[in-house]
């Protein structure tokens, strides 16, 4: 399964130290140069399993622009042009403008649910709340409830 992914999902889970859950799940990760640009300026190094890739349709980044930001714009049209089975993205206007593009999105929250179905994390609880407290990832109370619910935690 090939992920293409935006930024937010990767800082944090790079910030709590749990970017290795994504090849765990995931094929191969591909982000766009610009959101690799931006990993670059929070964190020092970036894992080796992480694909970069340009994009080849500017025109369509721009126009995505008028919506989203660069790192998001250029993750869907890339999403796109290389058939990605799923775009891992946070942000409801972007998550949004690749829902009505075609795309299958998931988000961190996603994630982390799928590795604790997997086995690959012992308790979504404890990453959600490690997510909170180191990354600032927010989550409101009904639907952090509702998604440990799915899990039996």
């Amino acid at each position: 399964m090939i992920v293409v992914s935006d930024t937010s999902p990767l800082t944090v889970l790079l910030t709590v130290g749990l970017s290795d859950i994504l090849p765990k799940l995931f094929d191969e990760v591909i982000v766009p140069g610009t959101v690799r640009d931006e990993l670059l300026r929070s964190h020092p190094w970036l894992p080796e399993w992480l694909h970069v890739a340009g994009v080849k349709d500017t025109a369509r980044v721009k126009q995505y622009l008028r919506s989203v930001d660069a790192g998001e714009a250029e993750a869907i049209e890339l999403a796109l042009e290389l058939r990605a089975d799923r775009l891992l993205i946070d942000e409801r206007k972007g998550r949004n403008l690749a829902v009505q593009e075609g795309l299958s999105v998931i988000g961190l929250l996603g994630v982390v649910l799928l590795a604790k179905r997997k086995g690959i994390i012992p308790s979504a609880r404890a990453l959600l709340q490690r997510m909170d407290d180191e990354a600032g990832m927010y989550l409101s109370a009904e639907i952090r409830n509702a998604a440990l619910k799915s899990v039996e935690e």
